[in-house]
């Protein structure tokens, strides 16, 4: 998501909103294989860096 180590959990938030946006495959209708990878990625990655757990 392109945050660093030290994020607070708001700048992980908002930089996912954003890449989301980005990546979105309705955003992408041109190029939306490639948008589904990178969407789910950034899902993926949101998932793991938004569970303090983990």
């Amino acid at each position: 998501l392109d945050c660093k180590k030290s994020a607070s959990q708001d700048d992980v938030r908002k930089s996912y909103y954003k890449l989301a946006l980005k990546w979105h495959p309705d955003k992408n209708p041109s190029n939306k294989e490639e948008a589904e990878k990178k969407f789910k990625a950034i899902v993926e990655a949101y998932e793991v860096l938004s569970d303090p757990q983990k």
